[in-house]
């Protein structure tokens, strides 16, 4: 079984979107990229997607870092 689990975190705070599973892996592969996509664009600070298997064998894990802006930068 592989699971697809999304973590959202700003302002310190972090929100776990609950873990979707797939017997087959190419179809775990397709929601991961999927989320990754949206994370690409995301206003979220750090928008992680992590791929893994039941036992919690990573497969794969990127995120995204979108800073806060700062009045400067506005």
């Amino acid at each position: 079984m592989y699971l697809v689990l999304e973590l959202q975190t700003n302002n310190g705070t972090t929100a776990v979107v609950p873990a979707v599973a797939y017997a087959d892996l190419n179809k775990a592969y397709q929601k991961y990229y999927t989320a990754l996509a949206a994370a690409a664009v995301s206003t979220v600070e750090v928008h992680t997607v992590m791929l893994f298997t039941e036992k919690g064998e990573m497969i794969r894990v990127e995120f995204f870092e979108h800073p806060a802006e700062t009045e400067e930068e506005e």
